[in-house]
């Protein structure tokens, strides 16, 4: 029985591998050729004007706009139920950049598209060549679980590279946005000078502040932009950055001199961390120093002598 079935799955496993194939190549490319009509974009024009927060080109957004929404709508049935679930997820996507509603039903999608695209093929080439044995499940299991993690791995790579961009252009920011504002400037200001002097080597923060001074041009009181551009970032600086400036604004203090005050703690903070880090230097060399560089000083030092001891016990 245990062989019949596995020379039934052999033959058809072609048949499977090639039916998966034909299925993704046609939802890649009836995704990538929809286009929208004229009065469609003229539309989606007029109910969401260009802004500076935009990232993406407008011509890319729409090429793309199809394999989107195609990948949104697989992701949708297994979004998360609770709102624990959700804003978990929406947290995390903003951290990394993804803003869009749609965010979440995407990577959604992806997952499962991850998943479909590792274990099919391999579930067919692997019951094609050694059928319906342990070693086969073994990898089709070990693939599966790829295809499961790597999203997951690839948001938070993602996630830890734009923490890590915005912990370290923050303190040229704040020196910057400090000298703004006590040569005069008000915070709105500043931050928009922070943005254009600084948009070619702090892109990510850059990104953040014009999005936050935008949000300030459409209406939004001052306490909860901040609010949201220290949980945008992600980043604890950011978040006690955006704490002492809703305190300030909200008992009338000197915003200049919050700054200074969050500029001179965070200086400290910084050279705090790399005298930690000095100091862990000479653990960490501990390792390489007992595999790599102990036995070859051994081998120099011991391995004449050995020669010599070796050649007097043969002698003797």
């Amino acid at each position: 029985m245990t062989a019949l079935l596995a020379l039934t799955l052999v033959d058809v496993a072609p048949l499977i591998v090639f039916v998966a194939i034909v299925a993704g190549a046609w939802f890649l490319m009836s995704a990538l050729t929809r286009r929208a009509t004229l009065a469609e974009e003229r539309l989606a024009r007029l109910g969401r004007p260009h802004s500076q927060a935009d990232g993406v080109d407008g011509g890319e957004k729409q090429r793309f706009k199809g394999l989107a929404d195609a990948i949104a709508s697989i992701g949708a049935a297994t979004e998360g139920k609770s709102d624990l679930e959700k804003n978990r997820l929406k947290l995390q996507l903003t951290n990394a950049g993804f803003r869009s509603d749609n965010a979440p039903m995407i990577y959604q999608g992806l997952r499962i598209l991850c998943i479909v695209l590792f274990l099919i093929p391999t579930a067919g080439i692997m019951l094609y060549f050694q059928g319906f044995t342990q070693k086969a499940l073994f990898y089709i299991v070990i693939l599966g679980g790829i295809g499961f993690y790597l999203p997951q791995i690839a948001l938070y790579l993602l996630v830890s590279s734009r923490k890590k961009q915005v912990f370290l252009t923050l303190p040229d920011a704040l020196d910057l946005l400090v000298v703004c504002v006590e040569s005069g400037l008000g915070l709105d200001s500043a931050m928009r000078k922070v943005t254009d002097e600084m948009k070619g080597h702090a892109k990510v923060i850059c990104e953040e502040m014009a999005l936050a001074n935008l949000q300030l041009q459409m209406g939004r009181s001052r306490r909860e932009v901040l609010h949201d551009l220290g949980v945008r970032t992600g980043v604890d600086d950011m978040k006690a950055l955006a704490a002492i400036l809703i305190q300030a604004d909200r008992f009338g203090s000197s915003i200049a001199q919050a700054l200074r005050v969050q500029s001179d703690s965070m200086r400290v903070r910084r050279r705090q961390i790399a005298e930690e880090k000095a100091a862990k230097t000479a653990v960490q060399l501990i390792f390489p120093l007992v595999l790599f560089i102990f036995p070859a000083i051994f081998v120099v030092l011991v391995g004449p002598a050995a020669i010599q001891i070796q050649r007097g016990l043969l002698k003797s």
